[in-house]
């Protein structure tokens, strides 16, 4: 077995992370997390909450986000194939307002850390994308909120012939626009 990787990306304090994968004609092993790992890898993460959500082709989930009690996270897909999605909310980050994607599949064993202050969100490029979300901190219900996944201010290219055909929620055809979150008093510092 290989050791992690951590790889910073274009936004500031998010790193997208090669898990240790093992395989041969039985299967495959993949570690997933390891506190010291991670903590020599320039990640602090202590595990609060984990969960799973199985999502159909051209589902797009997000762009989620607690406002006063903001979690980190990591994300790995477990099977199926997403494109996930990272913004910037903290105002006084040089990447602020800016986003980024990955590709991230049961295959590529990739998972991206998601740091405090950030929205997150995904479109499921494959039926069954089963996406692992683990969490440092506790989930805050009344503060649980997001901003539209096709707001013109934040522009995300998402990799889909036609955006009407993809498939929400109707809490996330809900969500607030980044001008209504920017004009609020809870700007992430």
């Amino acid at each position: 077995m290989n050791d992690f990787y951590f790889s910073q990306t274009n936004l500031k304090d998010a790193c997208l992370i090669q898990c240790i994968h093992s395989g041969d004609k039985r299967g495959g092993f993949t570690k997933l997390f390891e506190k010291e790992k991670f903590k020599q890898g320039g990640l602090q993460f202590e595990l609060s909450e984990s969960f799973l959500s199985v999502s159909s082709k051209n589902v797009i989930r997000g762009m989620h986000f607690q406002l006063y009690h903001p979690q980190a996270k990591i994300v790995s897909v477990l099977c199926g194939k997403a494109f996930d999605v990272i913004v910037d909310l903290r105002k006084s980050s040089e990447t602020f307002m800016k986003w980024q994607g990955f590709e991230l599949s049961g295959e590529n064993n990739y998972a991206l850390y998601v740091p405090k202050g950030f929205a997150h969100g995904f479109l499921a490029l494959e039926d069954n994308t089963m996406m692992m979300y683990q969490c440092q901190g506790q989930y805050d219900k009344a503060t649980d909120t997001g901003i539209r996944f096709d707001d013109p201010d934040i522009n995300i290219s998402w990799p889909v012939e036609d955006i009407n055909a993809t498939i929400h929620s109707q809490r996330d055809l809900g969500l607030m626009s980044f001008r209504d979150f920017s004009s609020k008093d809870f700007i992430y510092k």
